[in-house]
């Protein structure tokens, strides 16, 4: 049987799932939507599939098994809804969305549906990080390092903070996902920021830099960083110690130092784009949801740190994640 897949949004990174999902077996890309239709036109060129521009008009007339939604954070309004309510299983890139009480009403349709979903969060398919987490395992966490130290993307809605979220919320929410994969879910958080450096920029609306201060419920304590003011070179990473131990997963790099007594270094093997896709389709093939890592269900809740987050920067005051809305 084939898995029959639409796309909407043909951006950089529905280029390159589309490249993995071509190198998996019985996988048939059917379709391809974008409202830039020359953009549209560029990926049907590559990877084949009937073009259009109104999704809604795609999901209507073509039998699909799963649609790719990967779309700015600002650009998701009822698509999730919509392939839900035809029985079309999901894979949507993160950020889930902007506005916690919409992504909230989407995931409880998706568990209502029963169907398959599965959020971008690729480092939960990486080898590497998935030995870390069989390293902390045996011992107890203190404390956690988080970082992501970039130069500013060129696009022009990720420098909008109402269409992007802000850095924390569109692209350092890898590490507060692998934050609660590794340690576990988070109590309260409180957020510093950085501003002023970056004026001389259109459409700039972002903090250059910030800090974020986590407690976690198993006791843990961390900080995760953030800055888009690097002029060239990204490094991206998250350090755990423990007693006796610490792990370092340098995920710029590729590489896993672990140092409890020695020193261990393990380069990543595994392409984790090309498993978490080969995952969500055996998943779709085999009626098989739990091998997904990261449905969305569980994707809402990095949604939610996140916007506390964001919520603490703004507001300048501590948050309690169970009281967060």
């Amino acid at each position: 049987m084939k898995v029959r897949i639409g796309f909407i949004g043909t951006g950089r990174i529905a280029n390159r799932h589309m490249e993995k999902l071509s190198q998996i077996k019985d996988v048939a890309l059917v379709s391809v939507c974008d409202v830039e239709k020359k953009e549209a036109e560029k990926m049907t060129k590559i990877w084949g599939g009937k073009l259009y521009t109104d999704y809604r008009e795609m999901l209507d007339k073509e039998s699909l098994d799963a649609v790719y939604i990967c779309l700015p954070p600002f650009a998701h309004t009822d698509q999730e809804i919509l392939a839900v309510e035809k029985g079309i299983n999901l894979f949507v890139e993160k950020p889930l969305a902007l506005d916690l009480k919409n992504a909230c009403q989407i995931s409880k349709i998706i568990e209502e549906s029963g169907v398959i979903s599965s959020v971008g969060y690729l480092y939960r398919y990486s080898d590497i990080v998935n030995r870390a987490r069989e390293e902390v395992s045996q011992g107890k966490i203190a404390l956690i390092l988080g970082h992501y130290l970039c130069p500013m993307p060129s696009t022009r809605w990720w420098r909008n903070k109402n269409e992007s979220g802000g850095q924390i919320v569109e692209q350092t929410t890898h590490i507060f996902d692998l934050a609660r994969y590794l340690v576990g879910e988070v109590n309260t958080i409180y957020g510093q920021r950085s501003r002023g450096l970056m004026e001389d920029v259109e459409n700039y609306s972002l903090d250059d830099a910030s800090c974020i201060n986590l407690y976690f419920q198993s006791g843990a304590v961390g900080s995760i960083s953030s800055a888009c003011t690097l002029k060239r070179g990204r490094d991206w990473g998250i350090n755990l110690i423990g007693k006796g131990f610490r792990i370092d997963l340098l995920l710029s790099s590729h590489l896993l130092i672990i140092s409890n007594g020695k020193r261990r270094e393990i380069k990543m093997q595994t392409d984790p784009y090309q498993a978490e896709d080969e995952a969500f389709i055996e998943a779709v093939k085999k009626n098989r949801p739990g091998i997904i890592r990261s449905p969305y269900s569980d994707a809402l809740k990095t949604l939610k740190l996140t916007l506390a987050a964001d919520s603490s920067l703004e507001k300048g005051k501590i948050i309690s994640l169970p009281n967060f809305k």
